[in-house]
Parts: C-alpha cells; structure tokens; sequence
C-alpha cells in the first residue's frame, strides 16, 4: 500500500511539474477577473501555427503583448480560436457574441467575445 502511495505521489509530482501555467503579458489567467474578454487568432506569415490574442481591458504598448504565454514567455500554440475558447471555459467564461474585423481587402476574421458566468 505504502508503495503504491508513493508511486501515485511520485507521477503527480512529475506531471505538475510538466504543466505551464497560462498568462497573458504576465498575468496568469487564473488571475483575470474581468467580466468580458475578447479571442481572436492570430496566424503565423511563415508556419501554419496560430497563437491567441486575449484582452480584457489591459493597458498594451504592443501587440505581441495580448498573446497567451507559458511560464517561459514562449507564445502558445492553440489549434483555433475555438480551441481557445473552449479552454476558456475552464476559467470561467462562456460565449457571449461573435463577430467580424477586417484583417485585408477581402477577407475578415472572428473575433470572440467572452462573458464570466
């Protein structure tokens, strides 16, 4: 019994210690207590990779500064939008409205907006 305790306080130690907590130009998530926040992706010009620009009213000097990070500042990777908003469902947000900015002449993007439950 006492080995399989051990075992079990072992893979929890080694799995916590793998997971990056998520932040916004230093802000964890967690620690984001605005009523409405705003999703949108952004694509990369020379891979297929999209990272997620989130505000919730913060003050920014740029716009590299909106993107989610991991403890390390490296930009996350998110397969969508929607996969972000559906994470953001784990912190307490739920779909409030979508709509529509124009990124060029002919073509537009989604861009979320959250509400806390």
């Amino acid at each position: 019994m006492k080995k399989l305790i051990l075992a079990a306080a072992f893979v929890a130690c080694f799995g916590l210690s793998r997971a990056k907590a998520q932040n916004v130009n230093g802000v964890k998530l967690t620690d984001i207590h605005a009523d409405y926040i705003q999703v949108r992706a952004a694509k990369s010009f020379l891979a297929d990779r999209q990272w997620i620009a989130l505000e919730y009213g913060q003050k920014v000097d740029d716009y590299s500064e909106l993107y989610i990070r991991d403890d390390n500042g490296k930009k996350l990777e998110f397969n969508s939008a929607i996969d972000a908003v559906n994470k953001m469902k784990a912190y307490g947000y739920e779909l409030f409205n979508v709509y529509t900015e124009q990124v060029a002449s002919d073509s537009n993007r989604p861009v979320y907006v959250l509400k806390r439950k």
